[in-house]
């Protein structure tokens, strides 16, 4: 997530759709705007599980660029989409009013909450676009699977019963973002479900978890004023934070079992462990608030590093 202060707390999701005057330091260009709206460093999540799924269909011998392009072109719309479309429900209902952290376009008074709902609806549409032609390649299976990834997208914080309002937000994103698109990725080159692409897909799911983790970690205090129930609020700070900690290992302990299965060079991903220390060693010590906004990118360049490492020890 873009390491961008958010709003003040003057700025108030209803003032964003009245035209509210932009906070002070807010981006010039409208074009920068609506790139860190998007949230460009949340991105990893969608090509790390490309990477290291079209590296599990390598080892299979059915490499298909052409629909690794499509499933990645799907994979980032579909991040983008849903990070304009928390902007909007989270700014519309008033969550993100006074939020530390990543800028916030409805939020933060930015852009008429109108305009970022349309901007989520586009990027959703980009992704079924794909997801059409690639399904044309492959299975008309995966049209209701992309169905589905697209109002899971939405309903996260928007609908009358967001789930990610109801602590299940970790879930849906170590599904869809680890299992789902790593093993999809695979399937669309290979046209068969493998246990590689499956357990790699962990591996890949817990790093993306990882990153919600410390991001509603950072939000605990606000998420709880304004009613959002997240797993964080849920299930407090302390538990959180070995939650974070989990989901940071996972990934190595994956590599293990991988290289336990015939499969050696995957204890490369061990490599990435020197990324994972510092921000680990930061959540554990009880850093609160705008203190982990640091972590946040440090979670980001680890996972992209850990996936790349594992993609590679995979098609070693």
């Amino acid at each position: 997530m873009p390491a961008v202060s958010a709003a003040g707390p003057d700025h108030s999701a209803g003032g964003a759709a009245g035209g509210a005057v932009p906070p002070l330091g807010a981006p010039r260009s409208r074009v920068r705007l609506w790139v860190l709206g998007a949230r460009p460093r949340t991105l990893a999540a969608a090509v790390v599980p490309v990477a290291v799924g079209t590296a599990a269909a390598d080892a299979y011998g059915r490499t298909a660029w052409d629909r690794a392009l499509l499933a990645l072109t799907i994979a980032v719309a579909l991040q983008i989409g849903t990070n304009y479309a928390n902007d909007y429900s989270d700014g519309t209902r008033g969550t993100d009013h006074g939020r530390v952290g990543p800028l916030r376009l409805v939020g933060g008074g930015l852009a008429p909450a109108h305009a970022v709902r349309r901007a989520a609806f586009a990027a959703f549409g980009i992704a079924a676009a794909a997801g059409l032609g690639l399904a044309a390649l492959t299975t008309v299976w995966l049209v209701p699977i992309g169905a589905v990834c697209i109002a899971a997208g939405w309903l996260y914080t928007g609908g009358p019963r967001p789930y990610g309002y109801a602590g299940l937000g970790e879930g849906f994103v170590f599904v869809f973002f680890g299992l789902v698109a790593t093993a999809g990725t695979a399937y669309v080159q290979t046209e068969a479900v493998t246990a590689l692409s499956l357990i790699a897909g962990a591996a890949v799911g817990a790093l993306a978890t990882a990153l919600l983790v410390v991001n509603n970690l950072r939000d605990i205090a606000g998420d709880a004023a304004h009613g959002k129930r997240t797993l964080a609020t849920r299930v407090g700070p302390s538990a959180t934070r070995v939650l974070y900690a989990a989901c940071m290992l996972v990934p190595f302990a994956i590599a293990a079992v991988l290289a336990a299965l015939g499969r050696p060079w995957t204890l490369v991903t061990l490599a990435g462990g020197i990324f994972a220390v510092q921000p680990v060693r930061t959540v554990m010590r009880r850093v609160e608030g705008g203190g982990l906004v640091p972590v946040l990118q440090q979670t980001a360049l680890a996972q992209i590093a850990i996936g790349a490492l594992l993609a590679i020890g995979i098609v070693l």
